[in-house]
């Protein structure tokens, strides 16, 4: 990931046989120190950039997007600043120029510490009001890139001075390279779980000033600076908590409705809000569903797959770890057992335990008959050893490549055989209306891997039309459909229309989406989402 520039022009060769009588050889201490912060600063620049990818893929949804723009335009900065460095220290003797280089490394890292806490909350308040969030992204972006591509340059010039260039150059590109791991893992495996977002950025922000406090002490002419890197590290460092109620306070203007409660989990963050009778699930900012009209959502999910089973006895549920899919399954009394897999421990917990979560699903995720197990779906329920009727997928929408395996024809194939002989698929398939290209890319999976397909579409208030995608090996005629259990918004005669398609939902010239190749995902971002309130 490093940027070099040109180093000192002057050879070894050159500077040999001069007498310097000003320049003082570097102690194995201060070396040592110099290649300790290559590697924090290597670490840090990784861990920035993973941190703004993920910032930018929360906020806008687009992930491979939002990731090209943070890394890409991180790493294209710092080629910059690798350049721009070879015009500082350029006049002097080896002495002079150490001390010039010294005091541009320290001044660079006090810039970065800053920046680096508070940047990434700017970025978070310009998407609150609804700013340029691309123009900031860029800009935050060359600004964090174009101070870290100078540090490397300038340590590399300071060990070249001492040690010769061959030398300088195999070791900060060792503690470079050791550094860029280190930061590549910790960021997402201990700073993110633990601190989340905000907070990881602040403390990530404190090490380069603390390095200065370290670094400034072994080195007699930059003593002064040691208490200006302590007093900033510690500063940041008291700032982490504080950043969660600020962005705290930020969030709240995001939504209509009060908060209620707030999660943040190690793969979203989790919000609740409630405005009279109306309660609301968002997960990373999008709405998972409303208590006024989930019923509408969860009975179109479920009944239709449990109508068309002959003997709906086992059932496996992927995602709707919120329970409400699982409470109209348990409404069957055939069936026996209920596995749920989701992926976010927080957010079952949460469904389970909050009391507006728990009175609306009706305690189903207590319910004896139900298990819950916390795995990522792809791959377990391939992996389980036994086979089910009714296969319910209540995935999110497929809106970056990370969902769209979920629905891909590989984990269709693969989850196959957990299908009963007369087990019947369905899936969410996203808005049939703002994302039509959705619902037919799913249809068309799901034929390509041998099923009987059966779209069909209903009207939730909160989302307006929504699709889904009911499957079975021998074909299912819908008129067939029976009721037997009480619901509040479907009918047995209501069951059988929602498989009458408008004229204007089309099933042509869609790919298939495949692992290889997540065509889904430019279904789920089409442009009428531009027009969604």
């Amino acid at each position: 990931m490093t940027k070099l520039s040109d180093t000192h022009p002057e050879t070894d060769t050159d500077r040999g046989d001069s007498v310097e009588p000003n320049f003082v050889p570097l102690t194995r201490s201060q070396r040592n120190l110099l290649l300790l912060a290559t590697a924090i600063c290597s670490a840090c620049g990784l861990a920035v950039e993973l941190l703004l990818g993920t910032l930018a893929s929360y906020l806008v949804g687009n992930q491979a997007l939002a990731y090209g723009v943070a890394v890409g335009g991180f790493l294209a900065a710092m080629g910059i600043g690798s350049y721009l460095s070879r015009f500082i220290a350029t006049e002097g003797d080896r002495a002079e120029q150490q001390y010039q280089l010294l005091g541009a490394f320290v001044r660079v890292e006090l810039a970065i510490a800053p920046l680096s806490a508070f940047l990434p909350l700017g970025l978070f308040a310009l998407f609150v009001v609804n700013g340029p969030l691309w123009l900031g992204l860029s800009l935050v972006t060359l600004l964090l890139g174009l101070l870290a591509g100078i540090e490397i340059p300038l340590l590399t010039r300071i060990l070249e001075q001492d040690e010769g260039v061959k030398d300088a150059i195999a070791g900060v590109l060792a503690l470079d390279y050791a550094g860029a791991l280190l930061g590549s893992l910790a960021f997402p495996v201990l700073l993110l779980p633990l601190f989340g977002l905000f907070p990881s950025a602040a403390i990530v922000g404190a090490l380069p000033a603390l390095t200065i406090f370290v670094l400034a002490g072994s080195f007699p002419k930059l003593r002064s600076w040691r208490w200006w890197g302590l007093l900033v590290g510690l500063l940041l460092i008291a700032f982490a908590p504080i950043a969660i109620p600020a962005s705290n306070a930020l969030e709240n203007n995001l939504y209509d409705a009060p908060i209620v409660a707030r999660v943040r989990s190690p793969y979203q963050r989790i919000v609740l809000t409630r405005w009279r009778q109306d309660v609301r699930l968002f997960l990373d900012g999008d709405l998972q569903l409303s208590t006024l009209d989930e019923y509408r959502y969860h009975e179109a999910l479920v009944h239709p797959a449990m109508s068309a089973t002959p003997h709906p006895r086992r059932v496996l549920l992927l995602g709707a770890g919120d329970g409400m899919a699982a409470r109209e399954v348990l409404k069957w009394p055939q069936v026996e057992r209920v596995l749920l897999i989701d992926l976010d421990r927080e957010v079952v917990e949460l469904s389970r335990r909050h009391p507006f979560l728990q009175r609306v699903n009706q305690g189903a995720l207590d319910d004896p008959r139900l298990e819950i197990r916390i795995a990522d779906a792809f791959v377990s329920a391939p992996a389980l050893d036994e086979s089910f009727d009714a296969i319910i997928a209540d995935f999110p929408d497929p809106d970056s490549e990370i969902l769209a395996k979920l629905y891909a024809d590989g984990f269709y194939r693969r989850l196959l055989p957990r299908l009963a002989p007369d087990g019947v698929f369905v899936t969410q398939a996203s808005s049939s209306f703002f994302a039509p290209g959705v619902m037919a890319c799913v249809t068309a999976t799901l034929d390509s891997v041998g099923l009987s397909t059966h779209p069909y579409t209903v009207h939730v208030p909160s989302f307006g039309p929504w699709g889904f995608v009911l499957a079975r090996r021998e074909a299912i005629d819908p008129q067939t459909l029976k009721l037997p259990v009480t619901t509040r918004f479907l009918t047995e005669p209501l069951l059988a229309d929602l498989f009458d398609l408008p004229g204007d939902l089309q099933f042509d010239n869609v790919a298939i989406n495949r692992l290889s190749h997540p065509a889904i995902v430019q279904y789920q971002n089409h442009n009428r989402w531009e027009g969604y309130n």
